[in-house]
């Protein structure tokens, strides 16, 4: 039989499932730096079309979501007032200490700041609880999801999976905007 892709194998299916059962839990948080308390990406098993499947989820704060709609947004607009703009490139030294900018990207460093601050006092973007599913994806199928909750934990995870598998999942289509924090010194 034809599989999509290696997330569709009985034999992935199974060995995940052992895996989860030794575990304890009901999904496979798959290491990555970008994890974080507002992100994670993990594995967990559930139907498609009336089979079993791995599903590839990231899963994320709706504050976090907003912050990238709002980055994309002002760097977009940094192109278009900047020819030469490619994106800022953080280096960092042998001490892991960031390299300075030059110039030029400083001042468009400045430039996306200040758009970014204009964007969330004008409330220019809002956002809203979704749920995207990738069928083409390269493993398994692909969930892209964002939640109007604080931080991504354990709690949250197990009660999207069961959710999720369920097709119980209330999503609130309340839109949102949000505020950068602001950094005490």
């Amino acid at each position: 039989m034809l599989y999509k892709n290696d997330g569709f194998r009985p034999e992935t299916i199974k060995a995940l499932k052992e895996e989860l059962k030794a575990s304890g839990k009901s999904y496979k948080v798959i290491p990555s730096d970008g994890n974080n308390e507002e992100f994670k990406n993990f594995y967990f098993l559930g139907m498609f079309e009336g089979r079993e499947v791995i599903y590839d989820a990231a899963l994320y704060t709706l504050r976090l979501h907003h912050s990238s709609e709002i980055y994309e947004l002002a760097e977009h607009k940094a192109a278009q007032k900047f020819p030469n703009f490619k994106g800022i490139n953080y280096e960092e030294d042998e001490n892991g200490n960031l390299k300075p900018l030059d110039n030029d990207e400083e001042e468009i460093g400045w430039f996306i700041t200040e758009i970014i601050m204009d964007l969330e006092e004008e409330e220019a973007v809002k956002v809203q609880e979704f749920i995207d599913m990738d069928t083409n994806h390269d493993f398994g199928i692909g969930v892209d999801a964002a939640l109007y909750v604080d931080h991504i934990d354990d709690t949250v995870i197990k009660k999207f999976i069961k959710e999720f598998n369920d097709d119980t999942i209330k999503l609130d289509d309340t839109l949102y905007s949000f505020q950068s924090e602001d950094i005490e010194e």
